[in-house]
């Protein structure tokens, strides 16, 4: 039977966390609100209207949501051209592949942002298929991004395994029954991934290939 690997991007393959805080925080800062950058650290992986919500509350006013949202795109697209690949993140897709998994992407981005973590990454090859924003109706930590990517690569969930960096991946792999690992390139502490359902953490992509042999996707 066949197997899926299913990845997060951002935090998991490419190094983008911290750019995606400075620019939500920077988004933030030019509508009004002081928010401290750890708590849009906790908070990078939502969806950017449910971060907006979880960061400001419901006593935002929910009708400039979009405005912060484009903001951040804004801000962040400035660094399409030089998003960094986490080490060995495309050599790991394509050591999963050779293997015979089906890797498929599960990410908030889409559109011209994908694209530019997809070149960041440089395995398109190994790539089966990609689940993104604009395919779901909710993201993490709802199920609905691993259970799109499981119908993409038509894999049930008990074949697959679902590597991430975020409290957020956890719970929504957890959600769709799915095997889960955890990398902590992304910043969020072991104790916390580990609560959320991680059930294996490696540093990064890195220290995954390297212990393949004895992981989740062996």
């Amino acid at each position: 039977m066949e197997r899926a690997a299913v990845f997060d991007v951002d935090g998991t393959l490419v190094d983008t966390n911290h750019l995606h805080v400075t620019a939500w925080w920077e988004a933030f800062r030019q509508a009004g609100h002081q928010v401290p950058m750890h708590r849009l650290h906790r908070a990078v992986g939502l969806p950017s209207g449910d971060l907006v919500a979880h960061v400001l509350g419901e006593d935002r006013d929910p009708e400039r949501d979009g405005e912060l949202s484009a903001a951040h795109k804004t801000l962040y697209g400035q660094f399409f051209d030089r998003l960094p690949a986490l080490p060995d993140a495309g050599p790991l897709l394509k050591r999963l592949h050779a293997d015979g998994w089906r890797v498929v992407l599960a990410t908030s981005a889409g559109g011209a942002e994908l694209g530019a973590l997809r070149r960041a990454i440089d395995a398109d090859e190994a790539i089966t298929a990609t689940a993104s924003a604009d395919d779901v109706e909710e993201g993490k930590p709802a199920p609905e991004p691993v259970e799109h990517a499981l119908e993409l690569a038509d894999v049930p969930a008990e074949r697959a395994v679902f590597v991430g960096d975020t409290v957020w991946d956890m719970r929504a792999a957890s959600r769709a029954g799915v095997r889960r690992v955890a990398v902590l390139c992304g910043g969020i502490p072991r104790a916390d991934l580990e609560e959320a359902g991680a059930e294996a953490v490696y540093d990064d992509p890195a220290h995954l290939l390297a212990s393949l042999a004895d992981s989740l996707l062996a």
